[in-house]
């Protein structure tokens, strides 16, 4: 029996416990679409069933290439139910970067945004692994759409059970001193510290089911996809954004009232740089958090004075799973 005390081992624990709990609460929003934790555990686990139809072996890759969605959450979920590994592959890179990454970790199956069709096009003929591709929203002449398909499989749990020691996601380095290495981290990787934050009693580093997630980092990166589990584990809301754009953003702390987001100190500037920017009520927003890259300190000081909120500067690594060092609200 599932309680509140009940804690997630794998990401499909997460799905199974929300759904159990809060399974009429809204677990996703993107673009007008909302997802119920019962609906998101179901999807999921059709996602499962349908890659192990198409012969996605324990720990084989799938990939995929395009921008946020709240699809690509239910992707990443139900590829760790079915034991598979997902590789989301950095949408900003050139053609023949992107085709690398694919043929680099074999993948299976790859699964393509609408912004990147052409693009996945251009060299999907000299993928040697790639057995099905599939498009996220909406069918193309040559690849089946992605709803469509997931509504075909079987909504039962899935019949493999996943393991701590499993590997969840592959995430590629920039590669700044060659080609891109895939950083690979498991289901205890993913979960293994948020197991440690009920005894933490730094109020910034605690979540709950109260929390709206803002989700404007790109999910190739564990500031996104990261951010993304993080949420689910608490059983908070996530209003996923396709991409970073400050105007939007300034509109979702209005409808969503956002309490909870990471942002790049670069993302930080573009916000408070709109006209608007000032006159947003951010009262629900007690805590920002910031990394990836150096916070000068005007923008710092900025950013304190527009979002009126306490800041917590982060430092981590893709291969640490995102931060292990953290500059609290009072430094």
């Amino acid at each position: 029996m599932i309680t509140e005390e009940t804690v997630p081992k794998v990401l499909g624990d997460i799905a199974r416990k929300n759904a159990a709990l809060r399974a009429e609460a809204v677990a996703t929003h993107f673009e007008g679409r909302e997802t119920t934790f019962a609906e998101f555990d179901r999807h999921t686990n059709q996602v499962a069933n349908g890659l192990i139809a198409l012969r996605v072996v324990v720990q084989e890759h799938v990939a995929y290439v395009g921008k946020n969605s709240d699809l690509y959450f239910e992707l990443f979920f139900g590829a760790a139910k079915a034991r598979a590994i997902l590789t989301p592959v950095n949408w900003r890179l050139a053609a023949r970067e992107m085709a690398y990454i694919i043929e680099d970790c074999r993948a299976r199956v790859l699964f393509v945004g609408p912004e990147l069709i052409d693009v996945v096009r251009s060299f999907a003929g000299d993928l040697t692994g790639v057995r099905e591709i599939v498009a996220m929203e909406g069918a193309t002449p040559e690849w089946r759409d992605f709803t469509g398909w997931r509504d075909q499989q079987a909504a039962t749990e899935p019949p493999r059970q996943a393991t701590l020691s499993d590997i969840a996601i592959q995430l590629y380095t920039s590669g700044t001193t060659g080609y891109p290495k895939g950083a690979m981290l498991s289901n205890y990787n993913l979960l293994g510290m948020r197991e440690r934050d009920p005894a933490d009693r730094r109020e910034w580093n605690r979540a709950s089911r109260d929390d709206v997630w803002l989700v404007p980092m790109p999910v190739f990166h564990i500031g996104g996809s990261g951010v993304l589990v993080w949420a689910a584990y608490n059983g908070g809301k996530c209003v996923i954004t396709r991409e970073f754009d400050a105007v939007r953003i300034l509109d979702d702390f209005v409808n969503h009232r956002v309490s909870k987001l990471f942002l790049v100190p670069a993302a930080m500037q573009f916000i408070v740089r709109q006209s608007r920017a000032r006159t947003v009520d951010f009262s629900r927003l007690k805590y920002l958090m910031y990394g990836a890259s150096p916070m000068p300190l005007a923008l710092l000081r900025e950013c304190i004075d527009v979002f009126k909120c306490g800041f917590v500067q982060m430092y981590g690594m893709t291969e640490t799973t995102g931060t292990i060092v953290a500059l609290g609200p009072e430094d």
